[in-house]
């Protein structure tokens, strides 16, 4: 382990300042800094480094390379001289994920830091299988491979977005076989490098341009297959959750079925090829005018069917005598009509003979027992002080009283009582 605490050991010669003690009235020198800087890089050692090959140059006198960190962009220059090349893999390209172990130097007269290389590896698949499954634990933990969570694609997407490389036959395949299903299918189509160090911001930056695009309804991403390591860039954490979060639904079309990207467990649809997708994101026209063949046909048989019954029970109905002599029931009910309205009358004819006989009797009955009858037979009605006279203590000598007869009343005056 470099202790970063400890200062190299430089004895300034000549009188120059060290870097340490430089002030702005006693700089150090350009020399005296280098130095400082040459010894202190030399105190490293020289390390193992991970990290993924973005540039591999071969020259005569040696390999020139950058490597990239796995999770950042941190980059480094590598130096691999030629006699050291003959005892490195010769399969190392850009792209590849490898180990190096390298021997970080500062050329003074450059200003230059380079790692000088003295064995690299690639890593072993092993190592970065575990790293994808690793990968791949955490986002299922976090839904992001919940199959509830994938959206369904549209039946007849307005504009297909596709992502692949430029010129490629994934592009070629896709193009043709949906419009082979869909002669009026839209594309819009985006390249991007699908493969090596730029795979990545490429592809995103693809995906975000397709992803807010508002006529695009279904974006596919594909490549077509290749070698494991060339498809590491699909299994990329930053990929992966970019397609998590776009809003428009995603088809995985990489073609690879080996050892499938996370990308087709993170895509809402995954495809096992380009033609797939083609065959995924739009229907097939000559199969749906089939299915309306079908629809139609079964709908022909159906209505003919439900025709045919109707038409069947209709001749039943027609077949009742109700039916087959409808007037027959008017005419029943008209005679009957006729005899209830016959009785009715006859009923209400007694009934007004019977009310006047009873009202004729009624009226000789209050007859006889009117006052009135009474009266006009030549009896009358005397009162005194408003009272009727029933006896003739009642009308003591000298009282005036009122004589009511059958035309009209008088008054009289009363001479007493009289013996009988």
């Amino acid at each position: 382990m470099v202790d970063t605490a400890a200062r190299p050991a430089f004895a300034p010669a000549g009188g120059q300042v060290h870097p340490r003690d430089s002030s702005p009235d006693r700089p150090c020198s350009v020399a005296a800094l280098g130095t400082v800087v040459r010894d202190y890089v030399a105190k490293l050692g020289s390390p193992w480094i991970e990290g993924e090959v973005t540039e591999w140059n071969v020259r005569a006198v040696g390999t020139f390379a950058r490597l990239r960190d796995i999770d950042g962009d941190a980059v480094i220059s590598l130096t691999i001289w030629s006699r050291v090349r003959d005892r490195i893999p010769k399969d190392i390209k850009a792209g590849d994920r490898i180990v190096v172990c390298a021997k970080p130097e500062y050329r003074l007269k450059s200003g230059d830091l380079s790692y000088v290389v003295s064995s690299a590896k690639h890593v072993g698949l092993g190592d970065l299988l575990e790293s994808l499954e690793r990968l791949r634990s955490r986002l299922r933990a976090e839904g992001l491979l919940d199959p509830g969570r994938k959206r369904r694609l549209p039946f007849l997407p307005h504009t297909v977005g596709l992502i692949t490389g430029k010129n490629t036959d994934a592009e070629k395949d896709v193009l043709r076989n949906a419009e082979l299903r869909w002669p009026h299918v839209r594309f819009r189509v985006v390249h991007a490098v699908v493969q090596g160090d730029q795979c990545v911001p490429s592809v995103l930056a693809a995906l975000r341009t397709l992803d807010e695009d508002p006529e695009v309804d279904v974006i596919v991403i594909a490549r077509g297959g290749g070698d494991f390591q060339d498809l590491l860039g699909f299994s990329d954490e930053r990929m992966l959750r970019a397609v998590a979060a776009a809003s428009t639904p995603i088809v995985s079309a990489i073609g690879h079925e080996a050892d499938r990207p996370l990308l087709d467990d993170v895509a809402d649809l995954r495809a096992s090829t380009p033609t797939d997708a083609a065959k995924r994101v739009v229907p097939d026209v000559a199969e749906q005018l089939a299915l309306v063949r079908q629809a139609r046909a079964r709908l022909t048989t159906r209505l003919s069917q439900r025709l045919q019954h109707e038409q069947v029970h209709l001749a039943q109905l027609r077949s009742r005598p109700a039916l087959r002599a409808p007037e027959s029931l008017i005419q029943d009910r008209a005679a009957w009509v006729d005899q209830a309205l016959a009785r009715g009358r006859a009923s209400a004819d007694r009934a007004l003979t019977r009310g006047h006989a009873e009202i004729a009797q009624l009226r000789a009955s209050l007859r006889a027992l009117s006052p009135q009858h009474t009266l006009d037979r030549g009896y009358a009605i005397v009162q005194i002080a408003g009272e009727v006279v029933r006896n003739a203590r009642q009308a003591p000598e000298g009282a005036e009283a009122i004589v009511t007869v059958a035309r009209g009343s008088f008054a009289a005056t009363s001479h007493g009582e009289r013996g009988e």
